[in-house]
């Protein structure tokens, strides 16, 4: 057994735990809204963020991880094939 992995099977188990952890990172971006204070309407001046803001974000976040997981399908598309030959750097 080879004490290192060769860089390409590297890279692609890599981008595939990025591939798992994509929905939990996401998930974690979509509660930042939940912290946010909430506006006070009785005094002047408004202090925390407004609804449409956060729905903003909800929505900006979502096409974020959709074009983050086009990104990711587009790099692991091809795999690892652990059978193919191995090249020889001399």
């Amino acid at each position: 057994m080879p004490l290192f992995l060769e860089r390409r099977s590297y890279r692609f188990r890599r981008m595939m735990d990025a591939v798992r952890f994509l929905p939990f990172f996401g998930l974690g971006l979509w509660m930042i809204p939940l912290m946010w204070s909430v506006p006070d309407t009785s005094a002047d001046a408004v202090t925390g963020m407004s609804m449409s803001r956060a729905l903003v974000f909800v929505f900006g976040v979502w096409l974020a991880l959709i074009c983050a997981a086009l990104l990711l399908w587009r790099y692991t598309r091809g795999g690892v094939d652990p059978a193919a030959p191995k090249s020889d750097p001399s």
